[in-house]
C-alpha cells in the first residue's frame, strides 16, 4: 500500500516560481519588441500573459457579471495584494495606474511599463496634471485600471475611496462620458476550502510587509480562488458630483466583497469536484453571427453550443 502524498509547501514554491520567472523573462523581449514596434499585439500580449500567470501560480478566477466593452472604460477596483495585478490583467484588456514608487521596483517595475502603465504621485495637489496625462490614454483609446484607496487593504475591509483620485473620470471622450465600471475582488477560498478572517493576511499585503519574502510564502500555499464581480457601467453624468460617483463605486464594491466574504455568492462544485480555471458565471451568449457559422460548421465551443441549445428550445416552445 503506498503512501499517502504529503503536500510539500517548499516544493511548490519553488516550481511555481521557477516557472513564473521562467515565462516572464521568455516573453519581457517579445513584449519590449512589440512595443517598440508599435505593434497592435502589444496590447494582447499582457492579456495573455497574465492568464498564464495565474495557471501557474494556482489561482482559479470565479467571475460574476460583464466587463464593459466599451473603449476606453475606467475600471475602479479594490486593492488587496500584488496578485490582483495578474488577476484583473487577465480579466481586462487595459493599463494599470499605479504609484509612483512601483516604477523604481525590482522586476515588477519593469513589468508595469511592459503593460505601459501610468504612474502617478498621489498627493492631492498633482492630481490635476495627473488626470491630464491619463486623459491622452483615454482619448487614444486605452481603457485603465484604478485603485482609488491609494493603497492594498488587508482583504477583509475595503478602505475609503479617494475621490481626488476619480478626476480622471469627468474626463470626457469626444464629446461623451467616460464609462466608469466598478469591480470587486475577493480571495474567498484555497483548495475549496473558505479563508477565514484569520488566513486572509497570507494573501493581502499590506501596511510594511517585505514583498518578496511574503511571495515566497504566497506561492506555496495551495489553489487558490478568487471571486471578481463586474459591476454595472456608469458614467459621472448620472451623479451630482465626483464625491457622489465614488461613494456609488465604494458601495457598490463593499456590499459584493462582503458578498463573497460571507458564501452569499458562492459557486457549486461540479460533480467531479474540479474547477475551471476560469469560470464566468453569468449567463453566456451567442457571438450573433459569428458563432452560428462556427456551430453550423461544427466548430462551436461547448459553450456556444449551449447557448444555441437553448436558442433553439425557444424556438420550438414558440
Amino acid at each position: 500500500m503506498s503512501e499517502p502524498t504529503i503536500y510539500n509547501a517548499r516544493e511548490t514554491a519553488v516550481a511555481r516560481a521557477s516557472m513564473y520567472v521562467m515565462f516572464t523573462l521568455a516573453l519581457i523581449p517579445v513584449q519590449a519588441v512589440a512595443l517598440l514596434l508599435r505593434l497592435p499585439l502589444s496590447r494582447r500580449i499582457p492579456l495573455w500573459y497574465h492568464r498564464i500567470c495565474c495557471r501557474l501560480l494556482g489561482i482559479r478566477l470565479e467571475v460574476f457579471g460583464r466587463r464593459s466593452r466599451t473603449r476606453p472604460t475606467l475600471f475602479v477596483a479594490n486593492h488587496t495584494s500584488y496578485l490582483d495585478i495578474p488577476i484583473y490583467g487577465a480579466l481586462i484588456p487595459g493599463s494599470f495606474v499605479a504609484k509612483s514608487e512601483v516604477a523604481d521596483w525590482p522586476l515588477f517595475g519593469l513589468l508595469a511599463r511592459l503593460q505601459r502603465s501610468v504612474f502617478v504621485d498621489r498627493r492631492i495637489r498633482t492630481s490635476h496634471l495627473q488626470a491630464t496625462a491619463l486623459g491622452r490614454r483615454l482619448e487614444a483609446g486605452d481603457s485603465m485600471i484604478l485603485f482609488p484607496e491609494g493603497t492594498s487593504d488587508d482583504g477583509n475591509h475595503i478602505l475609503p475611496f479617494k475621490s481626488s483620485l476619480l478626476s480622471v473620470a469627468e474626463f470626457r471622450v469626444k464629446g461623451e462620458p467616460l464609462m466608469v465600471q466598478p469591480v470587486s475582488l475577493t480571495y474567498s477560498r484555497v483548495d475549496g476550502v473558505p479563508i477565514g478572517r484569520h488566513l486572509r493576511p497570507f494573501y493581502a499585503w499590506y501596511g510594511d510587509m517585505e514583498l518578496f519574502g511574503h511571495a515566497a510564502e504566497l506561492v506555496g500555499l495551495g489553489r487558490l480562488t478568487v471571486t471578481v464581480s463586474f459591476h454595472p457601467p456608469v458614467t459621472i453624468d448620472q451623479f451630482s458630483s465626483r464625491k457622489a460617483l465614488s461613494q456609488h463605486c465604494y458601495e457598490q464594491i463593499v456590499r459584493s466583497h462582503s458578498d463573497a466574504l460571507s458564501g452569499r455568492i458562492q459557486p457549486k462544485v461540479g460533480t467531479s469536484g474540479k474547477w475551471d480555471w476560469i469560470r464566468w458565471r453569468s449567463r453566456p451568449r451567442l457571438n450573433d453571427l459569428k458563432g452560428l457559422r462556427r456551430a453550423k460548421k461544427g466548430f462551436a465551443s461547448p459553450r456556444e453550443k449551449r447557448a444555441l441549445a437553448r436558442v433553439d428550445s425557444k424556438s420550438a416552445k414558440a
